[in-house]
């Protein structure tokens, strides 16, 4: 199996590898590389100046098959300061889902720059591997080395994992932090699930990522926590780090309902 999650295969088309089988069918994939690959799609945009992504949203509009994907990505409202990108990803000429990111001019602020209020997480070299829940399928699990920071990804609450990317997203090439940012954002909610997947489903309609500063080096800490509501909807929160702190804040929305 290619050391991978994708094959490029020209022309913006690419084969997902089984390294993106997401944990409850190997027949789907896990919205971690199909977001990241929609952010590489972002990042590819040319750019007038030094620029930066503030605000990705990554809206789900169907499962992603372990089939050829075509992404095409495109700047929506140019503008000296502030822009409007959008990318799509596509399967059997079906959009499977659709980002949206505001790309804002970079200044210096480093005189005003103000320090986040969550914890920190522990050192990565303090941390445990993390246990995943029994049944849970591999491929992308597997392609991740994880570590349990706070709480236990096997039981049900709040919870905090860091994670490192055994595989490239595409071919032989480097992922940027902010791909590897993408990678684990989607994992929220299957970090800090308080519902026993046997008999209940909770699906993310859409990954919702906003940035204070840009991420650097290969570990991704992922601190979260998910809330329940009485009318079939939940929220998983997020903070995303580095091993130099929080850089982000995440935020997906769920259907919650009986198996």
């Amino acid at each position: 199996m290619a050391e991978t999650f994708y094959l490029s295969l020209g022309d913006g088309r690419y084969l997902p590898t089984e390294h993106t089988a997401g944990p409850w069918t190997p027949d789907a994939q896990h919205f971690g590389p199909p977001s990241a690959l929609l952010v590489r799609a972002l990042e590819a945009l040319p750019q007038d100046g030094e620029r930066r992504l503030a605000r990705v949203t990554v809206e789900i509009l169907g499962p992603a098959p372990l089939s050829e994907l075509t992404v095409s990505s495109e700047v929506v409202r140019p503008g000296r300061s502030v822009e409007l990108l959008s990318a799509s990803l596509a399967a059997n000429d079906r959009v499977v889902a659709r980002a949206s990111a505001w790309r804002l001019a970079v200044t210096d602020t480093t005189d005003v720059a103000t320090s986040a209020t969550t914890s920190p997480l522990p050192a990565v070299v303090d941390c445990p591997p993390a246990r995943w829940p029994k049944g849970w399928h591999g491929g992308y699990l597997d392609a991740l080395e994880w570590r349990a920071a706070r709480g236990a990804v096997n039981a049900e609450g709040p919870a905090a994992v860091w994670a490192r990317q055994r595989v490239a997203l595409v071919d032989d090439e480097e992922p940027s932090p902010l791909q590897r940012v993408f990678t684990v954002a989607d994992s929220g909610s299957g970090v800090s699930n308080v519902l026993d997947p046997r008999h209940w489903l909770f699906i993310n309609t859409e990954l919702t990522v906003h940035l204070h500063r840009e991420p650097v080096g290969e570990w991704i800490g992922l601190d979260a926590a998910t809330t329940v509501g009485p009318r079939g909807s939940a929220t998983a929160l997020s903070t995303l780090h580095d091993v130099e702190g929080p850089v982000a804040s995440g935020a997906q929305a769920l259907l919650v309902r009986r198996r």
